[in-house]
C-alpha cells in the first residue's frame, strides 16, 4: 500500500492521517477536506467562539505531519471503489490503495424548499454568521434542547438575550436521561430560559426566511431563530459506490467498510450499533481505522463512550448512556457536585473533579 486518502476535515479525520503515521506508514497520505478552513474542532463553537470570548484561530488543531499533503477547499462528490478513485466535484480523479472516511456530518435541517437562511451551527462559518446575529437580537428562540441546542441557549444568556428553547420533548432526556436533565434543566430555568415542548412537533415558517416557529398552533417569534435538531452524515457522495449505506457508513468494529477501506468518526455506524457522533468516540474510532487499514488488530479502550457538556453552569461528564436506565443505582452528593452510577453500566460527574478513564472505569464496572 504506497497511497492512503482520507476524505474529510473532521478531527477523525485528522487523527486518522496522524496515526497512520504513529503505525509506521511511509507511503503518501493525503487528506481532502471539502471546508476552506484548516481541521479544527467543533467543541468550543457553541460556547466561548460563539460568545466571542475565544477567536475562530483558537479552534484550529495541531497541525498535521508536514509530510502529509492536505488539500482544503476540496469536496469529493462520487466514489469508485473498483478503480479505487475518489472523485472530486471538479471530476478529478485521486487514486487510493487506501481510503479512510470521515467526512462527519452536516446539520440537519427544518427549512421547506425555497426557504434560505436558516441558522444552524456546525461550522466556523455558521458561528460567524450566527454570533453576528447576535449582535444586532435581543431574543433567541433555538429550536432543539439536545446538547447543542442547550449549549447555544447558555451561551446566550451569557450575552444577556431573552432565550426560548422549544423541543418536542423535555430538554435533554433523550440523551441524558430524566436525573441529570432535571439536573441542567432547572439550572437553565433559574438562569432566565424559557423551556417550551411541543409534542406535535415544529414547522418554521416564513416566506424566504425563518420569521417564526409553528408549535402546536402557535406561532413564537423571535429576532434570531436557531436550529439545533441534530446532524445528518455526510454520505451523499457515496450513493452508488456500492458500500452499505444505513444512518452512515456502516462498520465492523474495527472501521472495516470494504476491502482497503475503512470509515471513522460521525460518519460511521459500527453494524449492529447506533451512531455516536462523540469528540471521543470519533478519536478513538480513527485510530482503529487507521491501524485496520494497514493489516493491524489494534483494540479499542474497552471503556464506555465518553462525553460532556458544560452549560448554565454545570459541567456534566458522562461514560456511558444513561438515557433510559432510569434511577441511578448511586447518587453521592457533595454539597453543588454529583457523582452518579448505573450498574447497568453508565457513569456521570455534575460539577466534580474526576479523571475521565476513572469515570469510564466506575461505568463498566459490574
Amino acid at each position: 500500500m504506497k497511497r492512503i486518502v482520507v476524505v474529510g476535515g473532521s478531527i477523525a479525520a485528522v487523527t486518522a492521517a496522524s496515526w497512520l503515521r504513529v503505525r509506521g506508514f511511509d507511503g503518501t497520505v493525503t487528506l481532502l477536506s471539502a471546508e476552506t478552513e484548516a481541521p479544527y474542532t467543533r467543541v468550543p463553537l457553541s460556547k466561548t467562539v460563539l460568545s466571542g470570548l475565544a477567536k475562530d484561530a483558537s479552534t484550529a488543531l495541531p497541525p498535521l505531519d508536514d509530510s502529509v499533503v492536505l488539500r482544503l477547499g476540496t469536496r469529493a462528490a462520487s466514489l469508485d471503489t473498483r478503480a479505487r478513485h475518489v472523485i472530486l466535484e471538479s471530476g478529478e480523479p485521486v487514486p487510493y490503495d487506501g481510503l479512510v472516511i470521515a467526512t462527519g456530518g452536516r446539520a440537519r435541517r427544518l427549512s421547506p424548499p425555497g426557504m434560505s437562511g436558516e441558522r444552524v451551527l456546525r461550522t466556523l462559518a455558521d458561528c460567524a454568521a450566527l454570533r453576528e446575529d447576535l449582535t444586532h437580537a435581543r431574543n433567541v428562540l433555538v429550536v432543539g434542547a439536545g446538547l447543542l441546542g442547550m449549549e447555544i441557549a447558555s451561551t446566550c444568556r451569557t450575552l444577556g438575550l431573552e432565550v426560548t428553547v422549544i423541543d418536542r420533548d423535555p430538554p435533554l432526556r433523550r440523551v441524558l436521561g430524566p436525573v441529570l436533565a432535571e439536573v441542567i434543566t432547572t439550572a437553565a430555568r433559574e438562569h432566565g430560559v424559557m423551556l417550551r415542548t411541543a409534542p406535535g412537533g415544529v414547522r418554521l415558517v416564513g416566506s424566504h426566511r425563518p420569521e417564526g416557529v409553528e408549535a402546536d398552533g402557535e406561532l413564537l417569534t423571535a429576532d434570531v431563530i436557531v436550529s439545533a435538531v441534530g446532524d445528518v452524515p455526510a454520505v451523499d457522495w457515496l450513493t452508488g459506490s456500492g458500500l452499505t449505506l444505513d444512518c452512515g457508513v456502516v462498520t465492523d468494529s474495527c472501521g472495516r467498510v470494504a476491502d482497503h477501506i475503512v470509515a471513522a468518526g460521525d460518519v460511521a455506524v459500527v453494524r449492529g450499533t447506533r451512531r455516536r457522533p462523540h469528540w471521543t468516540n470519533a478519536v478513538e474510532q480513527a485510530r482503529v481505522a487507521a491501524a485496520a487499514l494497514l493489516g493491524e488488530e489494534v483494540a479499542g479502550s474497552g471503556f464506555p463512550s465518553y462525553f460532556w457538556t458544560s452549560q448554565f453552569g454545570v459541567d456534566v461528564k458522562i461514560a456511558g448512556e444513561p438515557a433510559g436506565l432510569g434511577e441511578p443505582d448511586l447518587v453521592d452528593v457533595d454539597g453543588g457536585s454529583m457523582l452518579l452510577r448505573w450498574s447497568a453500566g453508565a457513569a456521570a460527574t455534575v460539577n466534580h473533579t474526576m479523571p475521565v478513564r476513572k469515570i469510564r472505569q466506575l461505568a463498566s464496572a459490574s
